[in-house]
């Protein structure tokens, strides 16, 4: 049995993109680019599509993922969380495989543009540390958010984090903290810890890195995605454009 397997959300029904899971990209579908970068990946032995949709399942097999089920609707709306589908996948596998991994690498298919080598780090890196509850990917912020700004009632504004001083917005970004922006790069989640809570991520939440990255929520980032895949490192190109031929 393997300790490790990938999984991937793809539900239809998106609003901010029509069924942007399976939105174009140089020639393949995003979700096709998650799945390549898992199975390319040494650390991951299985890769699982979580969906509620047969096409959406067909295309994903067509790319050599597993489709085992397909995820109920009432775990597929627009407020279904992380929590849902992850319980609901471990549950099937305990009652149809009667064995469930430990190790379950999340991949957004809406964030394509990964490394391979970046999910072998952060499964080794959670794998190496035992007291982390489970690994989350995010990358340096490129402005503070503590010079941000919200609107009161008056429409006037007011600094975002009071006790940075009514100032902070004039201040130089050095002088704060680093911040991160979370990102679907690719999260590490632990079944023991998953299965024992509602929060799947548990208090200790190791850090992950990651390389800046565009994740697709609107017509305009899927478009700076097709400007972005052009830079795309040519051996994963090559290895997305054979992986329909080999499997």
């Amino acid at each position: 049995m393997t300790d490790t397997i990938a999984i991937i959300p793809a539900r239809a029904g998106s609003k901010s993109v029509k069924d942007k899971n399976i939105a174009m990209l140089d020639g393949h579908p995003l979700i096709a680019y998650s799945i390549m970068a898992a199975k390319l990946s040494q650390q991951v032995s299985r890769v699982l599509i979580s969906t509620d949709s047969p096409v959406y399942a067909e295309i994903a097999k067509s790319y050599g993922a597993e489709v085992p089920f397909l995820r109920p609707d009432d775990l597929a709306g627009d407020k279904s969380g992380d929590a849902e589908f992850l319980h609901h996948a471990m549950d099937w596998l305990i009652q149809n495989e009667g064995q469930c991994p430990e190790y379950w690498v999340h991949l957004r298919p809406t964030t394509p543009l990964r490394d391979p080598v970046h999910i072998d780090e952060a499964v080794e890196q959670l794998k190496a540390n035992p007291d982390a509850s489970s690994l989350r990917s995010a990358h340096p912020a490129p402005e503070s958010p503590f010079k941000w700004f919200r609107r009161d009632p008056n429409g006037h504004f007011v600094g975002l984090v009071e006790s940075q001083g009514s100032d902070a917005h004039s201040k130089p970004k050095e002088l704060f903290e680093q911040v991160y922006i979370p990102d679907g790069y690719v999260d590490v989640i632990r079944k023991s810890v998953a299965k024992a809570q509602k929060n799947i991520h548990g208090a200790q939440i190791m850090s992950f890195i990651s390389p800046v990255c565009t994740e697709v929520d609107s017509p305009q980032e899927l478009d700076y995605l097709n400007w972005q895949v052009q830079r795309y490192p040519e051996h994963l190109k090559r290895a997305l454009n054979n992986l329909r031929k080999e499997d």
